[in-house]
């Protein structure tokens, strides 16, 4: 049986920001920001094969298991509809690439362990909380791509990129149904607070009254530690948080939004930043990268909770 981050306390490492490195780096075109359109093509299928290679190396290296996203961020029934993708097609894609991951996962023998997360984003914009649903709407939303997950491989979804409280409530409701472990990623700008105004601590607890605390876990994302920082407070709803996988960049979501060249930043100095909220984040291990990062980063990250 696998291993999930809730209910074993070693390490367990991601990725880091698939999109940017395969736009940036490996010169890919990603509509919408979608990978999971790299499926349809043979050679966009090897480009995600060696996309994920460097990470298990890391996790080979450093003897932690990883956790890796099924690039299905962008493929919920909005977004594939504008990217010309039916309802039929759509689950498809969803289904082929889970299975792209139990491919890695069979190849490798079990060394490093892989746990496969089927990955659910926001249906609207991951910086700004714009067109918002009620929990109810989000629910019936994100059911179809949750349905459609359970019924692969994944160990467990993990919802990335939220900007407010109700849709993740939604989804976690969505994936409870299906008997898969949910974990919910917020995203926060610079000063520790969602897209939505609402504080982190306030999120995590509206999520956890409004689903029984059905949520496994809650991580932020696409925001860097000096971010999340004025946020944590001493209180209980920051045992819930289990994961960070941040931007390299300190820029806000807006800046991010109109630059033209990648932000790298420094992996060192975000690996430090890291160390930091560790006294901050009791709970925190399951650690990696969002925009901006590669496997430099993710393996400074892990440096920091393997030694």
């Amino acid at each position: 049986m696998t291993r999930l981050p809730h209910t074993d306390g070693g390490t367990f490492i991601t990725d880091g920001g698939m999109e940017t490195t395969l736009i940036f780096r490996d010169g890919l075109e990603l509509p919408e920001f979608a990978s999971f359109v790299l499926l349809d093509d043979p050679a966009g299928t090897e480009a995600l094969l060696s996309y994920y290679e460097p990470y298990l190396e890391i996790a080979r290296e450093r003897g932690v298991a990883i956790l890796l996203d099924a690039p299905t961020w962008r493929a919920s029934r909005d977004w594939g509809r504008r990217l010309g993708y039916s309802p039929e097609a759509l689950a498809d894609v969803n289904r082929r690439a889970v299975a792209l991951l139990e491919s890695l996962r069979e190849s490798t023998g079990g060394e490093p362990e892989i746990v496969i997360s089927g990955c659910i984003g926001p249906r609207g914009d991951a910086y700004r909380a714009d067109a918002t649903m009620t929990a109810e709407e989000a629910e019936r939303y994100h059911s179809e791509q949750a349905e459609t997950l359970a019924g692969t491989s994944a160990d467990l979804v993990s919802a990335l990129t939220l900007t407010y409280a109700n849709e993740a409530v939604g989804i976690a409701r969505a994936v409870g149904r299906t008997g898969l472990p949910v974990a919910i990623s917020f995203t926060v700008e610079t000063d520790g607070r969602l897209p939505s105004g609402q504080t982190l601590g306030e999120a995590i607890e509206q999520v956890d009254a409004e689903t029984g605390r059905a949520v496994a876990y809650f991580m932020v994302n696409c925001a860097h530690p000096s971010h999340l920082s004025p946020a944590l407070e001493a209180a209980p709803w920051v045992d819930r948080v289990r994961g960070l996988r941040a931007n390299a960049s300190t820029k806000s979501h807006a800046e991010l939004d109109e630059a033209e060249e990648l932000d790298e930043g420094d992996p060192a100095e975000l690996a430090s930043a890291y160390r930091e909220l560790r006294t901050r984040l009791p709970n925190l291990n399951v650690v990696g990268g969002c925009c901006g990062t590669d496997h430099r980063h993710v393996d400074a990250i892990s440096a920091v909770f393997t030694r």
